[in-house]
């Protein structure tokens, strides 16, 4: 099955995200555009929507907060994140849907 949202790079995969801050929860509400759509509670303030994101994206796959970091888009809603994970993109579909 393709997933433009998520694919695998050496050791890491790339996923890429479009965010929606000050949501009233944090969740994960589709696709849109070949992005995962994340709804974050967090404010687009002092990097606090990014942290919220790479917190809950760990907290999704299982993995430590360091293996999940903001590789693009800092400032955007579009944004790519890098998960350093050895997980296949079948069992990363599974756990983000």
């Amino acid at each position: 099955m393709e997933r433009p949202w998520c694919s695998r790079h050496g050791e890491s995969l790339r996923i890429a995200v479009h965010v929606q801050p000050n949501a009233s929860r944090t969740e994960i509400s589709g696709l849109i555009e070949g992005a995962l759509r994340i709804r974050l509670h967090a404010p687009p303030v002092d990097g606090k929507a990014n942290e919220a994101l790479t917190h809950f994206i760990a907290e999704r796959l299982k993995l430590a907060k360091r293996d999940v970091t903001v590789s693009r888009g800092h400032s955007s809603r579009q944004k790519i994140l890098e998960v350093r994970t050895e997980m296949t993109l079948d069992q990363i579909e599974a756990l983000l849907s």
